[in-house]
């Protein structure tokens, strides 16, 4: 039988074994958070850890100031909002736009407010520094950067979903990505956005913006002139490139190493979306490694096998909150 590690390929070796161990776990068991107890149990694990796996979902961007609705959107895209009843951002990337003008209008705001500048909330500063000295590794399904902009190795990084400071072409034929920094300037300042006193594009005082960009704009493969599409895991078209495979090695290669080892699984604001890729591969680890600990910081959604129940941290709250308790 093929072992765990004999494939040079993290990302579906973890989800493969994951999803095996799932079936075998039967129900699980929720942890509340109902003193500093987890609190003290966590920084004990970080301080007693040779290894720290960082496995991050959206809800660590959301902690960090990233949120999709409310102020954020209704400040950067109320003109959207107000002509085709769009809700928040998330929902607005699923948009049937009138044209191609309009449609990559949205995207540019959409890629520059969520990628190009840095979160709100100083999170991803204090994760790093919470895990000063440690031998870490992230995996994360977050597109944002916010990890490279805080300062984390990017060699010990896996996006597994893609970037939004990338593109790729629809040539099914060409497997390369394409950096989007320079389109994105272009674009936004095309629709009017102005740099602020911090070089970030905003809202000019009169708030007279577009919602189409010039067609010359339009962005197109640099390689072959074919039409291009953000680098976002959405269904088999997604690119896997080298620097993607590299880093799934560097995933694989780092899980072997540690594999025996005294090691941390903090999962942190994974939900329901996308289970299989961190949560159920964490559980699978620390069941087959009982020197290693589990521990899960999500809002509302914090809970852990009961056949890990004795190696299980599960704390219910805002990951930027319990970071700052540990620290």
């Amino acid at each position: 039988m093929r072992s765990f590690y004999d494939k040079k390929d993290g990302y579906r070796d973890t989800i493969q074994k994951g999803l095996a161990t799932t079936r075998n776990i039967g129900n699980s068991i929720y942890f509340p958070d109902k003193s500093k107890e987890e609190i003290d149990m966590l920084k004990n694990a970080l301080e007693n850890s040779d290894s720290v796996v960082i496995g991050a979902g959206a809800g660590l961007s959301t902690s960090a100031g990233f949120t999709y609705s409310g102020e954020r959107f209704d400040r950067y895209f109320f003109d959207f909002a107000r002509k085709y009843g769009i809700k928040d951002m998330y929902s607005g990337g699923f948009y049937p736009f009138p044209d191609d003008e309009t449609r990559w209008a949205w995207w540019a705001r959409h890629i520059y407010f969520n990628r190009y500048v840095k979160a709100s909330k100083p999170v991803y500063e204090e994760l790093l520094a919470l895990i000063e000295g440690k031998d870490y590794f992230v995996i994360t399904t977050n597109v944002d950067h916010q990890f490279q902009k805080a300062g984390f190795d990017k060699n010990r990084l896996f996006y597994t979903q893609g970037d939004y400071g990338l593109f790729q072409s629809l040539n099914k034929r060409n497997q390369k990505t394409y950096d989007n920094e320079k389109w994105v300037m272009k674009a936004m300042e095309a629709q009017g956005f102005v740099k602020n006193e911090n070089g970030e594009f905003d809202i000019p005082q009169d708030r007279k913006i577009s919602m189409r960009i010039p067609s010359g704009l339009i962005p197109r493969c640099i390689d072959d002139n074919s039409d291009v599409t953000m680098n976002l895991r959405a269904d088999n078209s997604f690119v896997e490139d080298e620097g993607w495979h590299a880093a799934s090695e560097r995933y694989y290669d780092f899980l072997k190493e540690h594999k025996h080892s005294k090691a941390l699984y903090l999962e942190l604001g994974v939900g329901a979306n996308t289970p299989v890729i961190i949560k159920y591969p964490f559980w699978h680890m620390v069941s087959n490694n009982k020197n290693a600990k589990y521990a899960c910081i999500n809002y509302g959604e914090s809970f852990a096998p009961m056949q890990i129940e004795d190696r299980s941290i599960c704390i219910d709250g805002d990951i930027g909150e319990v970071i700052k308790k540990l620290i």
